[in-house]
């Protein structure tokens, strides 16, 4: 490995002079570098070799017992002012926080080795590339990188004597919970990690980068990074239209980008293609339309619940080269088990702490306690390694975005789908987003949370200013995306789900496209233009026209109510809220009293 930079090779010195290691490592990405390193992790039991029979070149990894997920409480913007970090983000002012990691990052690499990780946030040499340095006590951390980014000596090529990347300083330290620091630095083009070794806090190209530090980018520069999934839906004729789309947590966001037709549709020849699972970067075109790629290399994704029926793309894209985290350990064939993957739980297994399990101990009420794999364990697979990966998941211009699509988990407010009015109209509908938590049994309507276009933890500056900067946006491109709204879990009075989801979102996702053509009529409602019943393909679904127009009913008293929780949450955000979204409000609060 080798480059000459000297603003890279100063700061790597830098840190290195500050955690003290006991030598350093450039990542190559090579097969050979790569296979050493999994070695070295086997022998220190930092990871365990699963059956290479069964599953070739995947590995079992366990968390520290107090570190098996994000941590939003410890997770901080830290800008020149409170103001330019915004009331939603976490803030500390730059030199104090500076001051604080020094004193945990001093002398941290002791004894250990740092791996150096020149990597890149999409295709090496594209348009929309952005590259970034990770140093690293972890070969967990290596190892996902090398999966989840593209890294190597192309990388420092590609990024020659430039300033222009995103340094990142992770050490495991001692895991100390209580001096656990996720903290990015936008104006210095820094994340800096301490006290974990999870994925979602130590893979500092994923949310931190691509997310934080790239929606800070994105508004400097013009273009956008978005917590959202993009696939390719193609028809019979062969043409492909892409789609991009925004879920908060729980609500089929992998699901869908990773969608199997329903078998009446799939022997009409329709396909669905994956381009992302998770985060867009977006720009727009020379021909005017936006355009998007997936940052990212690879799948982080829940283990919990991805079987054969629920996602099968998902589940295949796991059986070679995956690293599994906080999963359960079937000792009697060496492969992974977790809950809901099948009804066969393995007999002879130690749970996500690797102590021996009792599957017949399992209590849903305690499932942290209990469960064999952690309620958020995860599998890092290769996106190559997934059947319906799009042709153009290495493409260096992207795919031109047709639709747009928010989503949310209500049981009576949403309808099934509504379109905006128009682009400014959609970045309403995007920043009032929301999910509730259900009591299923007595049909009770829980704690609605807004996560504004999914990016409520994600947002590097101002949420305020991140409407803003869409409305800004949608002034810039002369072709834009139209916006949607799903809602996939409406539920009848006894707390039902009425629509069957999973591959049948399909038959919405056709109807946004016609829309998009022009091809498919709408009703204008108070919140939106909403299908008409007949007009959602039902074919070989079991669901009658009545139905469906419950599915498409608009509740006006509840979206009333609802009104009143979005003038809360406007006044949490604060008065960066622009002008514009307050107009919205209030023509949607008078259309609903109409």
């Amino acid at each position: 490995m080798k480059t000459e930079n000297k603003y890279v090779l100063s700061w790597i010195d830098e840190m290195a002079a500050m955690t003290k290691p006991a030598e350093i490592v450039w990542i190559d990405g090579t097969d050979e570098q790569t296979e050493a390193l999994r070695a070295e992790a086997c022998s220190t039991g930092e990871i365990i070799k699963l059956n290479q029979e069964l599953l070739p070149d995947c590995y079992l990894h366990r968390t520290a017992v107090n570190d098996v997920a994000r941590v939003e409480g410890r997770t901080f913007i830290c800008t020149p002012t409170k103001e330019e970090a915004g009331n939603i983000n976490n803030w500390v002012d730059p030199d104090e926080m500076y001051a604080r990691l020094k004193k945990l990052y001093t002398g941290s690499m002791q004894g250990k080795t740092m791996y150096v990780i020149p990597y890149s946030m999409g295709v090496v040499g594209s348009d929309f590339a952005k590259y970034g340095i990770e140093l690293t006590d972890s070969i967990y951390v290596v190892l996902n990188m090398l999966i989840m980014t593209r890294v190597g000596q192309n990388v420092l090529d590609a990024l020659g004597d430039s300033p222009d990347y995103i340094k990142g300083l992770h050490a495991k330290a001692d895991l100390d919970e209580e001096n656990r620091y996720i903290v990015h630095f936008p104006q210095d083009n820094t994340i800096m990690s301490v006290n974990s070794g999870y994925g979602g806090n130590v893979l500092l190209g994923k949310k931190c980068f691509a997310l934080r530090i790239a929606s800070y980018l994105g508004r400097k520069e013009g273009w956008m990074a978005e917590h959202m999934l993009i696939l390719g839906l193609e028809n019979p004729e062969g043409e492909i239209k892409y789609i991009s789309a925004a879920f908060p947590s729980a609500c089929g966001k992998t699901n869908l980008a990773m969608l199997i037709p329903p078998e009446v549709f799939r022997n009409k020849g329709y396909k669905v293609w994956c381009v992302g699972d998770d985060i867009a970067w977006l720009r727009v075109g020379s021909d005017g339309r936006l355009w998007a790629v997936n940052p990212e290399n690879g799948f982080f994704g829940v283990a919990p619940g991805t079987n054969d029926k629920s996602n099968p793309n998902a589940l295949a894209a796991t059986r070679k080269g995956t690293i599994f985290t906080n999963v359960c350990h079937d000792l009697d064939n060496n492969t992974v088990w977790w809950e809901g993957l099948n009804d066969n739980p393995p007999h002879n297994a130690e749970n996500w702490r690797g102590e021996p399990w009792d599957y017949t101990k399992y209590d849903k009420n305690d499932k942290v306690g209990t469960s064999g794999a952690h309620p958020n364990s995860r599998f890092t697979a290769p996106a190559k390694n997934c059947p319906c990966v799009s042709a153009e998941f290495d493409s260096m211009t992207g795919v031109p975005i047709t639709a747009m699509i928010f989503g949310g988990r209500r049981a009576k407010t949403a309808p099934l789908v509504y379109q905006s009015f128009n682009w400014q109209h959609g970045t309403f509908v995007g920043s009032i987003m929301a999910s509730e938590t259900t009591a299923a049994a007595s049909g009770a309507v829980g704690v609605v949370r807004r996560d504004p276009m999914a990016m409520r933890p994600f947002v590097g500056y101002n949420m305020g200013d991140y409407w803003k900067h869409w409305l800004e946006m949608g002034k810039v491109i002369p072709n834009p995306p139209k916006i949607f709204h799903v809602n996939w879990f409406r539920t009848d009075d006894e707390g039902h789900f009425i629509w069957p989801g999973f591959g049948d979102n399909m038959r919405v996702l056709l109807w946004i496209l016609d829309r998009c053509e022009g091809k498919a009529d709408a009703v204008e409602t108070a919140i939106g233009y909403i299908p008409k019943a007949e007009d959602i393909n039902t074919e070989g679904l079991d669901i009658s026209l009545d139905t469906m127009k419950e599915l498409l009913t608009v509740d006006k008293e509840s979206w009333l109510a609802d009104v009143e929780n979005i003038k809360e949450f406007y006044k949490l955000v604060g008065d960066h809220v622009p002008a514009e979204m307050y107009e919205e409000l209030a023509a949607l609060e008078k259309r609903l009293a109409e």
